[in-house]
C-alpha cells in the first residue's frame, strides 16, 4: 500500500495538469468537459476528479493525442472497504474496544508496560468483564514468557505492541484503507502516450452536475408582438475555476445513467465439478416502452413580415389610429452586449455564448441567450370550473427559429409588472398559451343540463336486439363582463373520448380541450353553449320485451321496411298467441264453475235420496247433471284444442325470433 502511495506521489509530480477549455451543461444531471494542454517528453497528463464523478469519466473519457498515441489510461483501484479489511484479516468496527481488537491475535506476542513492569506475553483472549457498579472493565488473558497466565487490565497497561512487524504493517495498512475510504479527496487520473516528445493532449468527458436552467422576461408591446428575453442559470460547483471557457447549454433531454465502473465488482461463482465449467450472469433486459403519439400543436414555421392591422390590448382590440393618439408603453428589457448562437444538435437544441466565460468554483452567473421580438396575442382564457373567473394570458408564436427552453417568466405589461407563468419546452413554429394574472372583472359560471335518450341504430340477431342510443348533453357558459372595455374570451372545455362534439365547431383543439372564443361587449353578458352527444350500446332478448316496447322497435325510423316487417310479425304471433293463451284461461276458468256446479248438484242428489216423496226433485236434477256434464265434456275439448293451437303458435313466434335478424 505504502508502495502505491509512493508510486501516485511521483506520478503526480510528473503529470501535466490539462485546464479546462469548455464545457456544455445539460439537462439530464450530467456536463460536459473538455480539457486541453501541452505535456512534456516522457511525462503523463494528469487529470483530477471526485470520488463521485469516477464512474461517468470511465464511462465517457475521450482522449485525443496531438503528437503521439494513447497507450493507456491510469487510476488507482477504488477497492470495497469491506473486501480489502477481509484480506488483511482484521475488523474494525466502530467504537470497537481494544480487549476484542487483541482477541484476533490469539496466540501473538505483545509487549507492554503494565503497572511500571515490562511484560512480555502471549495473548490467551480479550473480553469485556462485568463489573459490580453495571460497568465493564477490558480484560486481556496472557500467557507470559515464565510461563506464567494472567489476566491482566487493560486500564493499567501501556506501550501495547505487537511484537510481529507482519500483523504491524497489517493494522497500518488497515487504518490507512479506512481512511482512503472516507476521504473525499479528488482521485487522479494518468493518461500516458507513446509520444517521444511534447504533446498536445484533449481530454473530453461527462461528469454529474447541476442542471441548468432558464428563466424569461416577456415584455407586451402594442403592435400584436412583444419582446422575450431569455436567461441562463449555470452554476458551477465543479471543484475548480473556470477562466475563460468556452460556454454552451442545451435544451433537450437525453437518457443518462450512472453505472458503477470504478469500484471493483465480483461476482459469487458456482461450485462445479469440471474445471471448464465457468459461471455466467443472466442477462437483464429491459422492457420497451410504447412511444406516445403526440398530436402536432401549432402552424408550420413562418415569420411576420409585417405588423397586423388591428391588435390586442388589455383583452380589447382597438384601431391603429386610437393607438397612434395615445403615448406608447415602454418595453421592458434589459440592455445585453449580445446573445448566446442557436443551432440545432441533432434533436437537441444549443446555445452557445459568443464570449469566453469565467466564473469562481462555487459562483453562479446568469447568461442572456434570447432577446428577440416574437408574435404576441393577449386575450382572456378560462379553463378552470372551479374558479369563478378567468386568467389573463397571451399566445406567443414562436418565430424565433430556435428552441425555447421551459422555465419561468416574468411579465411586463405597459411598463409594469403583470404577472407570472412558467412555459414549456416550446420548438420553433409552435405557438403556446400561458396565463400570468387573474382577470377580476370578468366571471363565468357554468350549468350542464342532460337530455333524453334517442335510439340511433337498431340491429338484431339470432332474437338479440343491440340498440345504440345516443345521449345528448349541454354546458352553458356565461360569462358577465364588468368592465367597461371589450374583451376577447377564450373558453376551454374538455374533450371527452366518450363523447362526440355537437356543436359549435372549436376555434383550435388541444389534446385534452376544445377551445372556443367569445366576444365580450363592454358591461354586457355572454354565453356558449357546447353540446355532446354520448352513445350506449345494449343488448337485450325479444323474449324478454312487452309489446308496447317492441312496438316502440317496430315504429323506429332507424330500421328498414323488411326489419320492421320482421318485427310486426313477431309482434302479431305474439298477439295472436296472447289471444289464444286467454281463451284457453277463460274456458278452463268456466269448466272450474261447471265442476263446482256439478259437485254441489251431486250433493243435492245424495240429500234427496235419503228423503221419501222427492222422487221428481232428483229427476230434475238429475237431468241438470246430464247438462253440466256435457258442457264439461265439450270445454275440455275445446280446451284440447287451444292448447295444441297455442303450442304451435309458440313454436311458430320461437321460429320467427330466431329467424330475425337485420
Amino acid at each position: 500500500m505504502r508502495a502505491i502511495a509512493v508510486f501516485i506521489l511521483a506520478a503526480v509530480a510528473a503529470g501535466a495538469e490539462l485546464p479546462v477549455t469548455k464545457v456544455i451543461l445539460y439537462k439530464n444531471g450530467v456536463a460536459y468537459f473538455e480539457r486541453s494542454g501541452q505535456t512534456a517528453a516522457g511525462a503523463p497528463a494528469r487529470l483530477e476528479f471526485k470520488l463521485s464523478e469516477m464512474d461517468d469519466v470511465l464511462k465517457s473519457l475521450v482522449v485525443e493525442d496531438r503528437g503521439g498515441a494513447v497507450a493507456r489510461i491510469r487510476y488507482e483501484t477504488n477497492e470495497p472497504i469491506a473486501k480489502r479489511l477481509a484480506e488483511l484479516g482484521i475488523s474494525l468496527q466502530s467504537q470497537q474496544p481494544l480487549a476484542l481488537l487483541l482477541d484476533q491475535w490469539r496466540g501473538e506476542k505483545v509487549e507492554m508496560t503494565y503497572r511500571g513492569e515490562k511484560l512480555s506475553a502471549a495473548i490467551l483472549a480479550g473480553r469485556l468483564a462485568p463489573m459490580p457498579n453495571q460497568g465493564q472493565r477490558q480484560e486481556l488473558s496472557v500467557v507470559l514468557d515464565s510461563g506464567e497466565l494472567r489476566t491482566l487490565d487493560l486500564e493499567a497497561a501501556a506501550g501495547i505492541r505487537l511484537v510481529d512487524p507482519r500483523l504491524n504493517k497489517q493494522l497500518t495498512d488497515a487504518l490507512l484503507a479506512l481512511s482512503q475510504s472516507r476521504s473525499r479527496e479528488k482521485r487522479a487520473v494518468f493518461i500516458d502516450s507513446t509520444g517521444t516528445g511534447a504533446r498536445s493532449i484533449v481530454a473530453r468527458y461527462l461528469v454529474p452536475a447541476p442542471l441548468w436552467r432558464s428563466t424569461y422576461r416577456l415584455s407586451l408591446g402594442e403592435a400584436g408582438e412583444a419582446m422575450l428575453e431569455g436567461w441562463a442559470k449555470v452554476d458551477n460547483s465543479s471543484g475548480e475555476d473556470w477562466s475563460n471557457v468556452e460556454l454552451a447549454v442545451v435544451s433537450g433531454r437525453p437518457v443518462s445513467f450512472i453505472s458503477k465502473l470504478y469500484e471493483p465488482k465480483y461476482i459469487q461463482r458456482i461450485e462445479a465439478s469440471l474445471p471448464e465449467e465457468a459461471a455466467v450472469r443472466p442477462e437483464l433486459y429491459q422492457t420497451a416502452m410504447e412511444r406516445d403519439a403526440a398530436a402536432a400543436v401549432g402552424e408550420a414555421k413562418k415569420r411576420v413580415s409585417a405588423p397586423a392591422s388591428r391588435m390586442m390590448l388589455g383583452g380589447r382590440e382597438e384601431s391603429r389610429e386610437m393607438i397612434a393618439a395615445a403615448p406608447p408603453a415602454p418595453m421592458m428589457m434589459s440592455h445585453v452586449a449580445e446573445t448566446a448562437q442557436a443551432a440545432e444538435k441533432g434533436d437537441l437544441f444549443e446555445y452557445r455564448f459568443p464570449s469566453k466565460v469565467t466564473a469562481r468554483n462555487g459562483e453562479s452567473i446568469l447568461l442572456p441567450f434570447l432577446q428577440q421580438k416574437l408574435p404576441a396575442r393577449k386575450l382572456l382564457i378560462y379553463s378552470d370550473r372551479s374558479s369563478a373567473n378567468p386568467r389573463n394570458a397571451v399566445e406567443i408564436n414562436n418565430a424565433s427559429g430556435k428552441t425555447l427552453d421551459g422555465g419561468p417568466i416574468t411579465v411586463y405589461d405597459a411598463g409594469g409588472y403583470a404577472g407570472e407563468a412558467l412555459v414549456e419546452t416550446t420548438k420553433d413554429g409552435v405557438k403556446r398559451m400561458i396565463s400570468y394574472a387573474v382577470d377580476q372583472g370578468t366571471r363565468v359560471t357554468t350549468n350542464f343540463e342532460s337530455g333524453t335518450q334517442v335510439i340511433r341504430t337498431i340491429k338484431a340477431q339470432r332474437g338479440i336486439l343491440t340498440t345504440r342510443t345516443a345521449v345528448e348533453t349541454t354546458t352553458t357558459y356565461t360569462a358577465d363582463n364588468s368592465d367597461n372595455k371589450e374583451k376577447s374570451l377564450l373558453i376551454e372545455h374538455a374533450v371527452d373520448r366518450n363523447m362526440k362534439l355537437l356543436a359549435p365547431k372549436p376555434d383550435e383543439t388541444t389534446l385534452s380541450h376544445y377551445r372556443f372564443a367569445v366576444k365580450l361587449a363592454p358591461k354586457a353578458q355572454a354565453k356558449l353553449a357546447v353540446k355532446q352527444e354520448q352513445e350506449l350500446e345494449s343488448s337485450i332478448a325479444v323474449t324478454d320485451l312487452d309489446n308496447e316496447t317492441l312496438i316502440t322497435y317496430a315504429r323506429n325510423k332507424s330500421i328498414t321496411a323488411a326489419a320492421r316487417q320482421q318485427l310486426e310479425a313477431i309482434l302479431a304471433k305474439k298477439r295472436e298467441l296472447a289471444a289464444a293463451q286467454s281463451e284457453q284461461k277463460r274456458l278452463e276458468k268456466q269448466r272450474n264453475d261447471a265442476a263446482q256446479q256439478q259437485s254441489r248438484t251431486r250433493e243435492n242428489i245424495s240429500a234427496l235420496n235419503r228423503v221419501a216423496g222427492q222422487q221428481e226433485q232428483v229427476q230434475k236434477f238429475a237431468a241438470e247433471l246430464v247438462k253440466i256434464d256435457t258442457e264439461i265434456g265439450n270445454l275440455t275439448v275445446r280446451i284440447n284444442e287451444l292448447t295444441k293451437a297455442a303450442q304451435q303458435m309458440d313454436a311458430e313466434l320461437k321460429s320467427l325470433i330466431e329467424k330475425l335478424e337485420f
